[in-house]
């Protein structure tokens, strides 16, 4: 969308510095940006400090001082809470574009964009895929949901941070295209391993299996990525957890039920995942464990 270098001497902020806050943080540096960050955990914080961000204690500090914040938050809930505590802090202040990250509620996104267009500010929902090493390298892929305006404003961020970036439609867009994505994804791991597990109860190696899959039509950026990289391996550490996953999962059943569409392997997929006995804290890519008793 934009120059690499377009954030010179503009100013950012990223509120949530965790794996993927982080990373975007040290690209938004990479980009010419003078660049604040903020999280609850002072460990993050040093982190942020070590790679060029300079960390503040309070997010209101924040919203006084830059052109941009990235929100880089677990939930709608968490966005929300802190344009909530800290909303006076924008009041009577130059125009201000909200970048938000997080894989959030259409409704809300909604909700939050024209509070903040009513004090004259931007509200862009920008959620991401590509992972922490994406985030860091400036390589994500944003899915972006605002108003014409606002997207445009937003342009020399979205380009520090991401290497493609669509534009889906108006407020809330890009939740929505992230939550279907998410539940593909969520669905597409669960029946992966399905697959790998029927190969080698028949006596077929599942390294060979899915090597077929991925040169055929069953393949998929699941059978191509994830599960070369962190299943095969048992590594399980892609960055995102089951809890964040259940969340998304649970998130785009809700808003079948809201719209009314009739997804039955949706309906499916959230309740092997809601069941599944992983513990939140695990690695979302431990479902695609396909050597299950």
């Amino acid at each position: 969308m934009t120059e690499r270098n377009a954030g010179t001497e503009q100013k950012a902020a990223v509120v949530g510095l965790g794996a993927m806050g982080l990373g975007m943080a040290i690209s938004l540096v990479a980009a010419g940006f003078e660049t604040w960050g903020f999280d609850l955990s002072e460990a993050r914080r040093t982190m942020a400090r070590e790679n060029g961000v300079t960390p503040v204690a309070d997010v209101a500090e924040l919203l006084g001082k830059a052109d941009f914040i990235v929100f880089s938050l677990p939930n709608a809930q968490a966005v929300e809470s802190v344009i909530d505590s800290f909303g006076g802090a924008l009041e009577g202040r130059g125009r201000l574009i909200v970048v938000d990250t997080s894989t959030s509620e259409p409704g809300v996104t909604r909700k939050l964009a024209a509070r903040l267009a009513a004090m004259g500010h931007g509200f862009v929902d920008a959620p991401v895929s590509g992972g922490p090493a994406g985030a860091a390298k400036g390589a994500l892929t944003m899915m972006l949901g605002g108003a014409p305006d606002d997207l445009d404003a937003a342009a020399p961020v979205i380009g520090a941070l991401s290497a493609k970036a669509v534009r889906v439609g108006p407020s809330g867009a890009g939740n929505v295209a992230k939550l279907v994505n998410n539940m593909l994804c969520a669905t597409f791991i669960s029946a992966t391993a399905e697959g790998l597990r029927l190969a080698e109860a028949a006596g077929v190696d599942a390294a060979a299996a899915l090597e077929v899959l991925n040169g055929a039509s069953g393949g998929s950026t699941v059978s191509q990525v994830h599960f070369p990289t962190w299943v095969m391996t048992e590594a399980y550490d892609s960055g995102f957890t089951m809890a964040l996953m259940r969340k998304d999962v649970r998130l785009a059943r809700q808003l079948a039920d809201e719209t009314g569409a009739d997804l039955p392997l949706t309906a499916h997929a959230a309740e092997m995942w809601r069941d599944a006995t992983l513990p939140d804290s695990d690695d979302f890519t431990r479902m695609g464990d396909f050597r299950k008793d």
